[in-house]
């Protein structure tokens, strides 16, 4: 049988630098789903939809483009932040940016990520949500406006990151960072494990062959 392959349904850089990290070389295919079409009530419930959302998208390209593809796992992921009773994506802009961060900081809120996974050749699907406490720094208004202007936050969920220029902003992180940034790691071993597979199977070459 040939290895394993795993297709990220996603645009987004961070998630895939996570996985060349991790040993895995992704092959990305941008779903192209509306994240404004989905709706639900609550967070965990949102994020998993537009999760499924994508990945389901991505599998249809696939099953059209190679109706013989084998082995291969696609993967679909999506952030959401719930803070202040509110559920909250990219923001509009960045005056929506600026007040949103001086809302949150000093606070915290719970950062949700929806992991969806489709095997290929069975059809079958494994997914969760990975939910992590994140905690703002009490910024100035100056270093709000200051890391709007970055334009980075108008890009994320929840208008921050961990991993680039918002990192000074976070004081602390209740679970697993990876969640933060987009994709959980420990999820994604448990879900390929539900499929069958083992994360390992996904290492590039040079990992498993000890070179």
């Amino acid at each position: 049988m040939s290895k394993p392959r795993l297709v990220l349904a996603s645009a987004s850089p961070a998630r895939r630098r996570m996985l060349l990290a991790a040993g895995i070389d992704p092959e990305v295919i941008i779903s192209g789903v509306d994240e404004s079409a989905a709706d639900a009530t609550t967070p965990e419930t949102l994020c998993l939809t537009l999760a499924r959302l994508k990945a389901q998208a991505v599998a249809d390209l696939l099953r059209q483009r190679r109706p013989t593809a084998r082995n291969t796992f696609v993967l679909g992921c999506d952030s959401v932040l719930a803070f202040g009773g509110q559920i909250l994506g990219k923001p509009a802009d960045a005056d929506e940016a600026v007040a949103r961060w001086r809302a949150m900081r000093g606070h915290a809120g719970m950062l949700h990520t929806g992991h969806s996974v489709i095997q290929m050749d069975t059809g079958k699907v494994a997914e969760a949500v990975a939910s992590t406490l994140v905690r703002f720094a009490d910024v100035t208004d100056a270093e709000i406006e200051a890391y709007v202007a970055t334009g980075e936050p108008l890009k994320v969920a929840g208008a921050f990151t961990i991993d680039g220029i918002g990192g000074p902003f976070i004081e602390s992180v209740n679970g697993d960072p990876g969640t933060v940034v987009g994709l959980s790691l420990p999820l994604l071993r448990r879900l390929l494990v539900e499929l069958g597979t083992s994360i390992t199977a996904l290492w590039r070459n040079q990992l498993t062959s000890g070179t």
